[in-house]
């Protein structure tokens, strides 16, 4: 028990240690786009990484390594070995390291229970033999023959049985890829109401990984039926030999002693082929893992040279696994001061930092990296489940002075103000309780807060206002003493405005030097070329001055309210005492009554033929001429045979003539016994395997429906759901409870289902011939249930601990995936390898206690059913039986006292696997969204319907303060209507709103003459288009990222993509999972092309061009302006130029609209267009 845990723990923490120091990070890189991997001949963009694309599922994947071949074989059912010897491997995907954890961990960690099988199990099969051969002789190599034949026949299947094993756990990864996929997701598939394909595309994985349980079950069920075959027909093979050729009587004291000892080589020869196959299976988990661990590291730096110096010389450095360079011809040194990179959209500045922190191949050139601990602020923030003080402070003491200045010089005071428990407010997960902008200043502020002598900063002032950035660039850089001053700043932004304008005296700027990038080539910049760079920008339409005041910060006391909790993640739930009815009911409905019906009557039958069996043997013993009816105690003791007058179904067991009359006397003709013989062995055989399969078809309906069942419910949960629940909680009850429905309660099921039909018919034939053996059965089933009693609430309290204490593990490990290039920056795997390590001993700890309190009851039961049987042979000896009924007696009562013992340990164990059901079951309980009963007009909305709040007020859930109060204003139809305010202000709460993600508290949203709270959220959602800040991309090509829906004609797409991205990419452009391989801005850009496509009457801009270069951004708003021109368009931004062509706009504040109207208005704002934004925005 010890080993297993141990090595169950130690695994898990050498897969996390690996993780951390993966060449090939299966995290998204915390923003570390490709912007350089689309100048191929073909314009594609390709990915060498095992991304299984959620989008176009059953299209083969054109990459050959040896994954891939086997993801293929799975779904096209052949490979391509021609190619097999030429392509290296791919490393292991995000799917396949969730299946390592969960699964093969546990595969080998378990086979230290079967060590001692190892040796006690053909020990047991050698002793079997022995005595079989000293009771029968030379007749019983004639069953061992066919024992060897069968197994020989039988190695065949267990090899195919590897095979396809291996299959099913390439299928397992790609259901948990695109599951993970999904979920991470989730909220970006449902505001476009994209979730069904989604949908589609896992349950085909799903169906595809149930395919491959069957075909490994099936093949499982004909080993199983080779197995019994191989025992139920040794004896009729030792028999007829021993009474056909040989000529030997079989009477009863040879019969019962031989059916014993076959019972025994029953058992060894049913688990013996069992532990071998469990073994492989433990090899082919093992073989995984190794592989695994031999994927290549990150190499460390030399700690001989320099720590701090960053130089390259004719450099070329590609992303991980690909070929092209992304960037070339790098020769750069970044000396102490600041250095800014600017350059066009997806030109490699990203990928600029990340060669910096050597997560890039070198493929040329020589590259001096840091080898010390870097202060990485990445392009999109990553922040964990804790306080806002605990993400800043990443685990290094506090410094109250320093501290308070990173908060100020941040911008974060009046953030932590409006908090109600300050800079100790829970964030939640990836930061959910923060706008765009808060998350990037926490972000900055954990850099800036470390010790580290080098700063890298990818856009941090992107989500940011004006005032806002240039406060934080004045804080930061200019002002003496600053936090920046004596370390190595390198700063990726496209504002180079308020970095390079500044000048600290003739012919210098503030930043010490500038780095343009083009096409992944690095330029440094002249002081002309600065200077060029400063006029173009400034005559930039819409470009604020740098002169403007910072907005006064202010804390009243009616901003204090916040509509972040006390604590946002909720806990899991964990249900207390056994598992319900329900959910066994649930389970039970969901694997058809009818086919429950169709498995209980087989089992019925086959004990039914068990118990015939033995009464058979019992009376062919009796059947031989001269063998006399004395009860077997008066043969002991002397006694007359009147002595203990036989009872029961006694009075008519004389020589076996209650059912075999018709059957000649053995010593004349023993062929007809044989032959009934080996019709009941080839009966039991045939049973016993369709038992098998009914089971089969009854687990792999039951899990597909439940599985289905969920996956929809966690669909269309409520948005409140998501937030409150972490990825990690969600992905273990989709991971493991689901695999334990896929194949875990197989076992127990069966189990409960024999045993408890052994236990009803075992103690009906016994009673019959020994009515006292009532009383004794009654007092020994009290003595189990007591003890199981005992056992049984504390075993699923266990189990339930288990359970939970599994979910902070997965989500660390999820915390890790994502943040790995700023945990590799901050060089902090040790302290996340330590976290993982006290996560796994609270699991471990759990685990320990249930395998504990196993070994308790075992022992207990052990005791009692030695007792028992003592009690049993006493009470049969003394009954005046006959020797074959006293024999056919003890057979029978020791099935009963072995079917008592097991019945409660198999129950008790099915009860414990039965709360990952029951934790699945629970899923099915989650609060969904109103879908809305009105189904709206085709033509709704139309282009003249205006949008109006109506004393709207929005909370995230009931309890919390209101994010929007009393909200009244109206957007005119058509309109390019601009919303303002600072950050946190509700302007994201209002999008969301828009998007009916909540209902109102109070007041109504209408559009036109709808109030969209009655909409159907579907109908409604195919009709609005919302881009967010971070679009969420998909494995698979730009066309399926464009258009997941194939909605839409090729020259629509391909029209789009042209004016979104330029020249130099195609449709069939490849796009890796989260689009690792496109820039921040890239990805705005292809959000911003999907609501092109769908020219939406209503289209949301949230923060849609804040990655995105000046230039590149005024093209976007001139293309939004042609091809939006009559919708109803409300952006959200702290850029001017994102909102210049608005002519309507709504200022909020503090979750309240403070202002609303025409930009042109006769007020103090100025005239024209945006004229009053400019002013208003002073306060965004």
């Amino acid at each position: 028990m010890i080993g297993s845990i141990r090595c169950s723990g130690s695994f898990k923490g050498v897969i996390v240690e690996k993780e951390a120091n993966h060449l090939n990070g299966n995290g998204n890189g915390n923003g570390t786009g490709n912007g350089a991997v689309n100048n191929g001949a073909n314009g594609a963009a390709r990915s060498e990484e095992p991304d299984m694309p959620l989008l176009g599922y059953n299209k083969p994947n054109p990459r050959k390594g040896r994954w891939a071949r086997l993801l293929e074989f799975l779904r096209l059912r052949k490979s391509s070995s021609s190619e097999t010897k030429t392509e290296p491997e791919q490393p292991a995907s995000m799917g396949k390291i969730l299946n390592l954890m969960k699964n093969d961990v546990y595969q080998v960690a378990q086979r230290f229970w079967e060590f001692p099988a190892v040796v006690t199990k053909p020990l047991q099969l050698v002793l079997s033999l022995v005595l079989v051969w000293d009771l029968l002789g030379w007749p019983c190599l004639f069953g061992i023959a066919w024992v060897v034949i069968v197994q020989l026949a039988n190695a065949a299947c267990v090899r195919s049985l590897i095979g396809k094993e291996k299959l099913r756990r390439v299928a397992t990864d790609v259901r948990l890829q695109v599951t993970s996929q999904f979920v991470e997701a989730i909220r970006h598939l449902r505001w476009y109401d994209w979730q069904s394909k989604w949908l589609e595309n896992i349950m085909t994985a799903r169906n595809e990984e149930l395919r491959m349980l069957i075909v490994t079950g099936l093949r499982n069920v004909g080993i199983a039926a080779t197995n019994f075959a191989a025992a139920a027909l040794f004896p009729v093979f030792t028999f007829f030999a021993y009474t056909y050729i040989a000529g030997n009587p079989l009477p009863v004291e040879v019969a019962f002693p031989a059916l014993q000892l076959f019972t025994m080589l029953e058992q060894s020869l049913k688990e013996v082929p069992a532990l071998i196959t469990i073994l492989l299976n433990a090899s082919i988990a093992m073989g995984r893992l190794l592989a695994f661990m031999a994927e290549p590291d990150k190499e460390e730096g030399d700690d001989l040279r320099d720590p701090y110096e960053i130089k390259f010389e004719d450099a070329s450095l590609a992303w991980p696994g690909h070929h092209k360079p992304v960037l070339k011809n790098l020769t750069l040194s970044f000396p102490t001061g600041l250095t800014v990179v600017c350059g066009k959209v997806g030109s490699g500045k990203t990928a600029l930092l990340q060669g910096i922190l050597g997560e890039l191949d070198e493929q040329q050139g020589h590259c001096v990296l840091p080898h010390t601990m870097v202060g990485y602020c990445a392009q999109s923030p990553w922040l964990q489940n804790m306080s806002i003080r605990d993400n800043i402070l990443f685990n290094f003491p506090l410094d109250p002075a320093r501290y308070k200045k990173v908060i100020d010089a941040c911008a974060l005071t009046t953030d932590l103000a409006n908090f109600k428990h300050g800079d100790l407010t829970n964030i939640g997960e990836n930061g959910v309780g923060l706008s765009g902008g808060q998350k990037a200043r926490v972000a900055l502020a954990r850099a800036v807060y470390s010790q580290s002598s080098i700063l890298l900063l990818d856009d941090p002032l992107a989500a940011l206002d004006h005032q806002t950035a240039e406060s934080i660039v004045r804080k930061l850089f200019i002002e003496p003493k600053s936090l920046t001053q004596g370390r190595t700043v390198i700063l990726v932004t496209h504002r180079v405005d308020l970095l390079v304008a500044h000048r600290v005296g003739p012919g210098t700027y503030l930043a010490d030097q500038v780095v343009e990038i083009d096409d992944g080539e690095a330029h440094v910049l002249e002081a002309d070329e600065i200077s060029q760079e400063i006029e173009m920008l400034s005559t930039q339409p819409g470009t604020p001055a740098t002169s403007q005041e910072e907005p006064p910060q202010i804390t009243t006391e009616e901003e204090e309210g916040t509509a972040i909790p006390d604590k946002f993640i909720e806990d899991e739930t964990r249900a207390s005492g056994g598992v319900v009815a329900r959910v066994y009911w649930t389970y039970i409905k969901a694997g058809k009554l009818k086919s429950w019906a169709f498995l209980i009557t087989i089992y019925a039958a086959f004990r039914f033929i068990m118990v015939f069996n033995g009464w058979f043997l019992k009376s062919w013993g009796e059947a031989y001429e001269g063998i006399e009816a004395r009860p077997v105690a008066s043969l002991m003791i002397n006694l007359p045979t009147a002595a203990k007058p036989a009872v029961g179904i006694a009075n008519s067991t004389t020589s076996g003539n209650l059912f075999f009359d018709g059957l000649p006397n053995p010593e004349n003709d023993v062929r007809p016994w044989l032959m009934w013989y080996a019709v009941i062995g080839l009966l039991t055989t045939f049973l016993s395997t369709l038992s098998q399969c009914g089971l089969l078809f009854i687990i792999y309906v039951a899990a597909k429906d439940l599985f289905a069942r969920v996956i929809k419910r966690v669909s269309n949960a409520t948005f409140r759901f998501y937030d409150v629940t972490p990825i990690g909680r969600l992905m273990n009850r989709l991971t493991s409870d689901i695999g334990m429905i896929d194949g875990g309660i197989i076992q127990p099921l069966q189990d409960v289902a024999f045993h408890a039909l052994t236990w009803i018919s075992s103690m009906a034939v016994v009673a019959l011939a020994t009515p006292v053996f009532c009383v004794f059965a009654l007092a020994l089933t009290v003595c189990f249930f007591l003890i199981f009693r005992r056992f049984l609430p504390t075993s699923q309290s266990l189990r339930r601990l288990e359970m939970v204490s599994l979910s902070p593990l997965m989500s660390n490990f999820g915390i890790l995936v994502d943040g790995l290039a700023t945990i590799r920056a901050f060089k902090a795997q040790k302290h996340f390898q330590t976290r993982n390590i006290e996560v796994t001993d609270a699991f471990q700890k759990m685990d320990h206690f249930f395998w504990s309190l196993q070994a308790w009851l075992t022992y207990r039961f052990d005791t009692l059913s030695a007792f028992s049987t003592f009690i049993l042979t006493a009470l049969a000896l003394y009954q005046g039986l006959s020797p074959g009924l006293t024999a056919f007696v003890l057979t029978t009562a020791s099935q009963f006292v072995d079917a008592t013992h097991a019945l409660c340990k198999v129950y008790g164990q099915l009860q414990m696997d039965f709360v990952s059901v029951e934790r699945v079951v629970e899923l099915l309980d989650v609060e969904q969204e109103p879908s809305g009963d009105v189904d709206p007009p085709a033509a709704w909305p139309t282009t003249v319907d205006d949008i109006k709040f109506n004393g709207v007020t929005l909370r995230y859930a009931p309890h919390l303060e209101p994010s929007l109060c009393n909200v009244s204003f109206a957007i005119p139809g058509a309109s390019k209507c601009a919303v303002l305010g600072r950050t946190g202000s509700g302007k994201s709460t209002l999008a969301l709103a828009l998007l009916a993600t909540m209902k109102p508290a109070s007041g109504s949203i209408h559009v036109g003459s709808i109030d969209i709270a009655r909409v159907d959220v579907h109908a409604w959602r195919q009709r609005i288009s919302f881009v967010a800040q971070d679009p969420v991309l998909f494995p698979g090509t730009l066309r399926q990222n464009l258009d997941p829906l194939d909605e839409y004609g090729e020259d629509e797409c391909a029209g789009v993509l042209r004016r979104v991205l330029g020249p130099g990419w195609g449709l069939g452009s490849r796009v890796d999972g989260g689009g690792r391989n496109l820039s921040q801005g890239q990805r705005q850009l292809v959000g911003i092309g999907r609501a092109m496509l769908r020219r939406s009457p209503v289209v949301i801009l949230d923060e849609a061009t804040a990655s995105i270069d000046k230039r590149t951004a005024a093209a976007i708003q001139q293309v939004l302006h042609e091809e939006l021109r009559y919708s109803t368009v409300i952006t959200i931004a702290h850029r001017l130029e994102a909102v210049r062509d608005a002519t309507y706009y709504v200022r909020l504040d503090a979750g309240r609209v403070v202002e609303a109207g025409p930009c042109n208005s006769n007020s103090s704002n100025g005239g024209g267009g945006g004229g009053g934004i400019t002013a208003t925005n002073g306060a965004s």
